[in-house]
């Protein structure tokens, strides 16, 4: 395992990774706890979050929300697509900030539940260092520095639990789980792997960023990170793939 370690040191930017098997609890990691910005990444532990909230009763995912043409985001998702305001539950946002990434909707559920609830949540699930700090696109905080934030070893902890059902119940986690499956954009981790394979995860990408993290489910079950900042995506990406294939077939003899 020491030339992905060593592969890493060749790619330009700042690099994060982490891998554990799930079944042996073996586990490499680079820069785990460094701070990295998300992109997209920062979509799982919201979601965690806003589930952990509705186990609670302190919401319910059936609740609607109103998304404003103003609230409309560009790039990924399909609320950008619709005219008008309209009325979407809580639980649709979150399938849509997911499975296909949508900003419009991911920014409708930072706005509803604010950074500070977000951030105390995240405290409390044992996340010290991941922060939604902005909206996504919001230029004149990024100009500030102000940005989201997580490392590699959080989100790994996160996707471990996931996989163990151990976050707040079985059914939470099942019921996130299901939606990281359904995830539609699938060029980087699985993009290798053996058709079929089970993945759970999540895809963040911006300029000179690349992320993937998520539940392989080989024989050996394992989650993986990979997390980069200032990097050259068409030199990450390739690494991405490799990778993932690579663990796979250790985990899956």
């Amino acid at each position: 395992m020491d030339n992905i370690l060593k592969e890493i040191n060749t790619i330009p930017g700042h690099i994060g990774f982490y891998y554990k098997n799930m079944v042996t609890d073996e586990c490499i990691s680079f820069n785990e706890n460094h701070h990295y910005i998300p992109a997209s990444v920062i979509k799982l532990p919201i979601v965690m979050e806003i589930f952990r909230l509705s186990a609670k009763g302190k919401v319910s995912l059936d609740s609607k929300l109103l998304v404003k043409d103003e609230d409309k985001m560009p790039s990924c998702g399909a609320l950008n697509s619709f005219t008008g305001e309209l009325w979407v539950d809580i639980r649709t946002l979150c399938n849509l900030m997911i499975t296909i990434s949508d900003n419009t909707a991911t920014n409708v559920l930072i706005s509803y539940f604010g950074t500070d609830t977000l951030n105390e949540g995240f405290q409390s699930i044992g996340l010290t260092e991941t922060r939604v700090n902005r909206r996504l696109f919001d230029a004149e905080a990024s100009e500030k520095g102000i940005q989201n934030v997580i490392t590699p070893a959080e989100i790994g902890m996160l996707l471990e639990r996931l996989y163990r059902n151990e976050f707040v119940n079985q059914q939470v986690s099942e019921d996130i789980k299901e939606i990281l499956f359904r995830q539609q954009i699938k060029h980087k981790i699985k993009e290798l792997l053996p058709v079929g394979t089970k993945v759970g995860s999540k895809t963040g990408d911006d300029d000179n960023i690349s992320n993937d993290v998520g539940i392989v489910y080989a024989k050996q079950p394992f989650v993986v990170c990979f997390i980069s900042n200032e990097t050259v995506p068409s030199l990450f990406n390739p690494f991405i793939r490799k990778t993932s294939l690579e663990l796979f077939n250790r985990c899956n003899k």
